[in-house]
């Protein structure tokens, strides 16, 4: 949600190593949100909320090997294996008008132009050359390309868009 403190940028899936490596995937677009000196917080389901920084960040095939300054072990970072990390939102760069967050999107109702609630975004994914909005209503999912020539409006406050549904999706 837009007035969270929090966004959640990754999840911690394994150990890697014996120096406290632990096995990253990254929500975000770039490991730059990883960069070192960075506070990020790790929350689990058996772990209570806790602070770190991180120390370095490498890519390793699909994902990524994050390093905390306060983890200098295996079995400290075996413990963190599972969480999710977040870093305060107020840290991330302001972006160019008509670009969002996704953690901004989720969650918000979807209209199309004649006023016809189709549903909430439910999650968001990258095709290569556009997002793709999931929009999900009770009985059914729409997925709409986050394209200008068919997202006509947002407004985060609201917390609504507007689009323009491309022949073929608009079956209300």
């Amino acid at each position: 949600m837009p007035d969270e403190p929090f966004i959640l940028i990754g999840r911690l899936t394994g150990i890697h190593g014996l120096r406290g490596g632990l096995k990253l995937i990254s929500y975000a677009e770039s490991l730059d949100v990883f960069a070192a000196g960075r506070p990020i917080r790790a929350v689990g389901v058996d772990v209570q909320a806790a602070d770190y920084t991180v120390r370095e960040v490498r890519p390793q095939g699909r994902g990524a090997v994050l390093f905390l300054a306060e983890i200098n072990d295996r079995s400290q970072a075996q413990a963190l294996a599972g969480c999710e990390l977040f870093i305060d939102k107020a840290t991330l760069p302001d972006l160019p008008d008509g670009t969002y967050y996704w953690a901004d999107l989720i969650g918000i109702e979807v209209v199309s132009v004649d006023g016809r609630t189709l549903g909430r975004i439910e999650s968001i994914f990258e095709t290569g050359s556009n997002d793709v909005y999931v929009v999900k209503a009770a009985t059914k999912e729409i997925l709409i390309p986050a394209l200008k020539s068919v997202v006509k409006a947002v407004d985060l406050r609201a917390r609504r868009m507007e689009v323009d549904l491309p022949e073929g999706l608009d079956e209300g």
